[in-house]
């Protein structure tokens, strides 16, 4: 039979829960109070709840501060806690769970992993070396080889920061240090993305690589300073010294729109503005505004054009201006 903690250890809960302002409840089947390490030791079918929190496991102890409250509480072999708000609940994973009683933050160890639940359908997985989410600001913190796949997105990174509203939904997610995102064939890497859920824009920056798998099979590959991919309207915006790849082109130029064609919606009109460059195998024609599209394959330059052919009628090296 479970039994809740009598005695001493109630008079410790009423405590605590007066100062935080929470109910506090501990079961399990057995309970042992160790004085020389200050702690209480929990054993068979162990559960805590405070507030919206609950944690259960096999084994357990609590941490007592100085003026003898309840501080930290730690779960053994894999144990489990979850959160519902609403019909949002979110479970996390690990070998090791410590709460703290006091912050109402939950930190995860080893083999971590959250999942954000609407209704019974899982939104965000999070799997990470380690996890920290506290309970009354909605964010959680995992580091380590943090991976998460939410919806269609999957991405991978050294840091994530994810932020939830008071609701439990999904506001921010931020990635750290040497990030990936991947949606079906296409596949962006940066020092950092932030990805919003209200308006599906996602903003990637630093050293940024974008590799997208046309229709017809063929790889456009996109590198900048920064990336802003508005997923709703479909539309790319890159800036910072960009290079575009694609079959025998290649451009560069400060800044670039990537559009989608009106019919299909499949991206397909790159403009460049601002003195950009296109290269064509020993061709390259420089203008301030360069329209290129994927499909007809074909390219457009305006304004002070110029066009440099390399090693025309020579086998030294030589440059011919064409249009100067």
């Amino acid at each position: 039979m479970k039994k809740i903690l009598t005695g001493f250890l109630i008079t410790l809960v009423i405590c605590t829960a007066a100062v935080n302002a929470s109910d506090l409840v501990i079961e399990s089947k057995n309970q042992s109070f160790n004085e020389s390490e200050n702690k209480i030791k929990f054993n068979g079918d162990v559960k805590v709840s405070i507030d919206d929190l609950k944690v259960e496991g096999q084994t357990a102890d609590v941490n007592l501060t100085k003026d003898q409250q309840l501080d930290t509480a730690t779960f053994y072999d894999k144990p489990y806690a979850y959160e519902v708000k609403k019909n949002k609940k979110r479970e996390v994973k690990a070998n090791i769970l410590k709460v703290s009683l006091i912050t109402k933050i939950v930190k995860a160890e080893g083999d971590t992993q959250s999942i954000v639940f609407d209704g019974k359908t899982p939104i965000v997985v999070i799997n990470a070396d380690t996890q920290e989410y506290d309970t009354q600001t909605g964010i959680m913190n995992a580091d380590g080889t943090v991976t998460i796949r939410y919806k269609e997105i999957e991405t991978y990174s050294n840091h994530a920061t994810i932020k939830t509203d008071k609701n439990g939904d999904l506001k921010n997610i931020t990635l750290i240090g040497n990030a990936r995102v991947k949606e079906q064939n296409n596949e962006s890497f940066a020092d950092k993305f932030v990805y919003d859920p209200s308006t599906e824009i996602l903003t990637a920056i630093g050293n940024t690589t974008s590799k997208a798998t046309m229709e017809d099979g063929d790889k456009l590959i996109l590198k900048s300073a920064y990336q802003e991919y508005n997923k709703v309207k479909n539309i790319y915006n890159a800036s910072g010294n960009v290079n575009v790849w694609y079959q025998d082109y290649y451009a560069v130029g400060p800044k670039i729109t990537f559009y989608p064609d009106k019919k299909t919606n499949k991206p397909n009109e790159i403009y460049f503005t601002g003195r950009s460059s296109i290269t064509q195998g020993v061709r390259t024609i420089y203008a301030d505004k360069i329209r290129m599209t994927i499909k007809p394959k074909d390219f457009q330059a305006t304004g002070n054009t110029r066009t440099v052919i390399k090693n025309i009628g020579s086998e030294q090296d030589q440059d011919m201006s064409l249009g100067l």
